[in-house]
């Protein structure tokens, strides 16, 4: 539970690179989220090129903490691997948050910038890293050693737990 109650959203970053091993290592946490009928439908865009990074806040406007992020990826879903049909979001949001949770585990920072279900945005970020056309960009997590810490919030509300019944 540590790990989760640490996590919070980073959007500045050192001048520090995040070796590759790393960034892999966050990615095989990502895959290892659970997916309806174990179908895994999902792919990964390691980014690092800043004039790319550029053109994502562009696109993204709210994703400006990749300019100081060393890498980030570009986390998609892909609907022709579904087995289930209609569970890709739900397996690639779980897939997100293994990712953020690893990436605090390893002593790294790393915010989750949405780009799906934005339709100007996925149009933008698949002609971007010329995405096929089954694949859909679903969010972006800039990922560094974090400038910032933000103090760890108690979010449980009770209020929010319905028994049996609402």
């Amino acid at each position: 539970m540590s790990i989760i109650y640490q996590r919070r959203s980073i959007r500045k970053f050192i001048d520090r690179e995040v070796p590759d091993e790393l960034v892999v290592e966050v990615i095989r946490a990502a895959m290892h989220a659970p997916s309806g009928c174990n179908q895994q439908p999902w792919h990964f865009v390691v980014v690092k090129d800043p004039k790319t990074k550029e053109k994502i806040v562009e696109i993204h406007p709210y994703a400006k903490a990749v300019l100081s992020a060393p890498v980030a990826v570009l986390v998609c879903g892909d609907p022709s691997l579904e087995k289930c049909k209609g569970f890709w979001v739900q397996d690639c949001s779980a897939a997100t948050e293994n990712l953020l949770l690893r990436a605090v585990e390893l002593g790294l920072g790393a915010v989750w910038c949405g780009v799906y279900p934005d339709p100007e945005k996925i149009k933008k970020f698949s002609q971007l890293f010329n995405l096929p056309d089954h694949v859909i960009p679903f969010a972006l997590v800039p990922i560094g050693y974090p400038a910032e810490k933000p103090t760890p919030e108690d979010r449980f509300k009770p209020e929010r737990i319905h028994w049996e019944r609402w």
